[in-house]
């Protein structure tokens, strides 16, 4: 075997063993910590779901995840008016993921937002310690004016 063959064959044997590490450490449910709004053209940050926000990633053995976000000054709606404005403060989606590299691809299959459904959602991760960082790519928001920006999402696994 020539060795450029055996340096790949070593190269793939260490990839698949830290694919299959962290598949078994993003098993289980992770609370949110924190939501950060980055802007690319300033590196300015903002929390738009508050300094508390609530909510709840889970990874199943089975392949699933299902996300629940919503912001920390989340009331109860009384009027349409109310019930839509909290329709829009809230992210919530689920469907089978898949790892690949530092990224895991979500095939939406049901979301607070139809849109979504059928979508491949893809967020790159990394673990800190015991928290499970999720990243968005970048991209252009009609809430900012077109500006490019990214989610970044804090986790901590639940015990």
């Amino acid at each position: 075997m020539s060795k450029s063959i055996l340096a790949f064959c070593l190269a793939m044997v260490c990839v698949s063993s830290a694919f299959g590490q962290d598949r078994e450490r993003i098993l289980g449910t992770w609370k949110l910590e924190s939501v950060y709004i980055e802007f690319h053209d300033s590196g300015e940050r903002k929390t738009p779901f508050g300094a508390n926000p609530n909510g709840y990633i889970i990874f199943t053995p089975e392949g699933r995840m299902m996300a629940l976000l919503t912001p920390e000054s989340r009331k109860a709606p009384q009027t349409d008016a109310e019930r839509a404005e909290a329709f829009k403060s809230m992210y919530a989606y689920s469907g089978i993921y898949r790892l690949e590299g530092d990224r895991f691809i979500t095939k939406v299959d049901t979301a607070w937002n139809e849109a979504w459904v059928g979508t491949d959602q893809v967020r790159y991760y990394r673990f800190e310690g015991e928290k499970l960082i999720v990243t968005s790519a970048w991209a252009a928001s009609p809430n900012f004016d077109g500006r490019r920006i990214r989610g970044i999402l804090t986790w901590e696994k639940s015990k």
